[in-house]
């Protein structure tokens, strides 16, 4: 069995909070070394350990998201092993080239969190959002009007938790959306069962497609790579957009305290900036198996296809389990608000085509390793099996989590010492590692004989030109 014990003893806790939440404080969550939160059960009783096990997104004693399904089913929904239940499945952006421009993706998220408490559905929105308490540069916190709604857009890869925020709302009288990472909606409907009183004030569940969480390093080394040092940082924007570039190829900036401009390197030159080398991600993002978020009723996500991607200003895809949220989205549509389409589930599921080979792939041969060596896993819908790929991806899944490891001990290091170096030096060498597995020699080699016969070719035909001139 493995309970929230294991979870925590394993490092496989996410943070989220439900467990302290469940338990009014009596399981502690607080960031540990790697900044990342964690719990500890500490002094709570028997009984509030099992009500925290029940409440943990890892934790055997949970149901798992097939079990819990949609929030609010909907007549004529339908399920798709990879996206969950659906009632609609689109493509598209906010109408307006302002709103776009400055969102993350194609900006509506953020237009429909505004749409809720305009329709009344509910009255706040519980969310990350920046804060101005150092060292911590995003929180979970309360917005209540669509002014407080666009001052915290955007994605943010930062590590946080909801058991504080989650204790404020129930000192008041009101209806909330969460909204948050796979992982975390699965908590928040979780403690939903087991609380009554967060029930009643949880009414809507907004998710956020999910490669995995960062820790609270993943800003601070980044920022450093663009010249601001963890010591100065006091502002972040983790996808600044370039329209000289796609979608997917954006910029990372970083402010210290008054400066007007950020610092900006382009992201996916720093070292930690490609999300598939997993540097800064928790251990507990190995053992997930939701993507879309399937425990929510809306879920939003990037369109990583190539006929969006390219399109800079970026573009959503969108997941709706709720006919509330259709008919909003279809008022949004006849209005010209938005500018989205209907697509299939395919189309839906292939923009996080390595996503899953990342985590349902990825996950088998990692349940099978951690078996093997006899440590406890949690039942989750992927089986345990290390021969679900081939040997090279079975190695390049492998050197992920090898990858991810590292990155918190070299970047304690590269911190503590004030060398970056420290950081960089050793990911680099692992990043080769990776990119020997990635793409191996022989594939290089392949056109070796095409590329040397082309260079032969442009040879000849020179020589000749120079010939025919000299005839003439």
């Amino acid at each position: 069995m493995h309970g929230i014990e294991e979870t925590i003893a394993r490092g496989m806790c996410i943070g989220c909070g439900a467990c302290s939440a469940a338990t009014s404080g009596a399981v502690r969550v607080t960031l540990n070394t790697n900044r990342l939160y964690t719990a500890s059960l500490g002094d709570a009783t028997s009984d509030q350990i099992r009500a925290a096990s029940r409440v943990c997104p890892f934790s055997d004693d949970a149901v798992d998201e097939d079990a819990l399904g949609a929030p609010h089913p909907s007549v004529g929904a339908r399920t798709d092993r990879r996206i969950g239940t659906y009632t609609r499945t689109l493509v598209g952006s906010v109408a307006s080239e302002t709103e776009r421009v400055k969102s993350s993706s194609g900006g509506m998220t953020s237009w429909m969190l505004a749409k809720l408490i305009d329709e009344g559905l509910v009255d706040a929105i519980v969310h990350v959002g920046r804060t101005a308490s150092a060292p911590e540069l995003f929180e979970f916190t309360v917005s209540r009007s669509e002014r407080e709604i666009e001052e915290r857009r955007k994605s943010q890869y930062y590590a946080t938790t909801f058991a504080e925020v989650f204790q404020t709302i129930l000192g008041e009288d009101i209806r909330v959306a969460v909204v948050g990472i796979p992982c975390f909606i699965k908590a928040a409907r979780l403690l939903c069962r087991e609380d009554e009183r967060f029930a009643t004030r949880i009414t809507m569940f907004v998710g956020l497609v999910c490669g995995h969480l960062k820790s609270q390093f993943f800003a601070e080394a980044l920022a450093w790579q663009a010249g601001v040092a963890p010591s100065e940082l006091s502002r972040v924007d983790f996808r600044v957009k370039n329209s000289e570039r796609s979608a997917g190829d954006y910029d990372f900036g970083a402010w210290r305290e008054n400066d007007a401009e950020p610092s900006r390197q382009r992201t996916r030159s720093l070292i930690g900036g490609m999300w598939g080398h997993c540097a800064f991600q928790p251990e507990a993002c190995n053992f997930c198996d939701d993507i879309f978020a399937e425990t929510a009723d809306i879920v939003f996500g990037d369109a990583w296809l190539p006929e969006y991607s390219a399109d800079w200003r970026g573009t959503n895809v969108i997941v709706s389990r709720n006919e509330a949220l259709d008919a909003i989205l279809e008022a949004g549509m006849s209005s010209g608000e938005i500018l989205v389409e209907d697509v299939g589930p395919d189309k839906v599921a292939h923009s996080q085509a390595g996503n899953f080979r990342h985590r349902r792939d990825g996950l088998a041969v990692r349940l099978a390793d951690d078996i093997a060596a006899g440590k406890t896993v949690p039942k989750k819908r992927v089986e345990p099996d290390a021969h679900r790929v081939d040997r090279r991806r079975r190695r390049l899944i492998r050197q992920r989590r090898r990858m991810a490891a590292l990155s918190f001990t070299w970047f304690a290091e590269a911190r503590s010492s004030g060398d970056l170096s420290r950081f960089v030096a050793p990911m680099r060498r692992e990043i080769a590692k990776y990119d020997r597995i990635a793409v191996p020699p022989w594939k290089t080699l392949a056109g070796a004989p095409a590329k040397l016969f082309a260079r032969f070719a442009r040879l000849v035909s020179a020589r000749q030109a120079v010939m025919r001139e000299r005839r003439d």
